[in-house]
C-alpha cells in the first residue's frame, strides 16, 4: 500500500516501515455516525481524517495539520481538485517567509512541490478558504502539527481519497483540543 508507486510519470518513494504502524495505516475503521456517506470528516486532535463510505463504515487517513496559531476548524466543501497541482503560496506565507516571493506565480506540481500529487481545494460560502487537503512527500510529517493549517496526508493516501471523492462534497474541520 505505501510501497515505490508510479503516477503520472512521477515516481513515488516508499513510506519508511519506521514511519508506519498498524494504527497510521490506511484502513476500514467501523464508525457510527450521522454525516453524510461521500463527506470527509478532520479529526484535527487525533491526527485522523474519515472518508465516509457508509453510515457505519469509513477510510481513515493519518494526517498532519495545523501548527499552533495556524489551526483553523469549521465547515467547507470541496469545490475543486487537482492532480499534481501548481502550488501558489498565500500573501500571508510570502509576508512571513520572503524567499517564497520566487513562487507568488506558482510552483508547478511535482515531487517537491508541498501539495504533493493531489489537492482539494476548501471553500465556504462560496469563498476560498486558502486551506488545501492535499499530499506530502514529507511522510514523516504525518501524525503532527506542522502545517500552515492545510491537512497533509501521504502521497500514497492523497491519491486514495481523491479517487473516492465527489466534488461538492462536505468537510468538517473539528477543533483542536486547547492548548495545556
Amino acid at each position: 500500500m505505501y510501497g515505490l508507486t508510479y503516477d503520472q510519470g512521477f515516481e513515488i518513494r516508499p513510506v519508511s516501515e519506521r514511519h508506519l504502524s498498524a494504527e497510521t495505516a490506511r484502513q476500514r475503521v467501523a464508525i457510527d455516525t450521522s454525516y453524510d456517506v461521500g463527506s470527509i470528516i478532520v479529526d484535527t486532535p487525533h491526527h485522523f481524517l474519515y472518508f465516509i463510505e457508509t453510515p457505519t463504515s469509513a477510510i481513515r487517513y493519518a494526517i498532519g495539520v495545523g501548527r499552533d496559531g495556524f489551526r483553523w476548524s469549521g465547515e467547507a466543501r470541496i469545490e475543486r481538485a487537482r492532480e499534481w497541482p501548481t502550488w501558489v503560496p498565500p500573501a500571508s506565507m510570502i509576508e512571513r517567509q520572503p524567499e517564497l516571493v520566487r513562487f507568488e506565480n506558482g510552483m508547478p506540481g511535482g515531487l517537491r512541490n508541498p501539495l504533493g500529487a493531489r489537492a482539494l481545494y476548501l471553500f465556504s460560502n462560496g469563498h476560498d478558504t486558502l486551506f488545501r487537503i492535499h499530499g506530502t512527500a514529507e511522510y514523516w510529517s504525518i501524525g503532527r502539527d506542522v502545517s500552515s493549517g492545510c491537512i497533509r496526508l501521504r502521497n500514497h493516501d492523497i491519491i486514495d481519497l481523491y479517487d473516492r471523492i465527489s466534488l461538492g462534497a462536505k468537510v468538517y474541520v473539528l477543533p483542536s483540543r486547547p492548548a495545556a
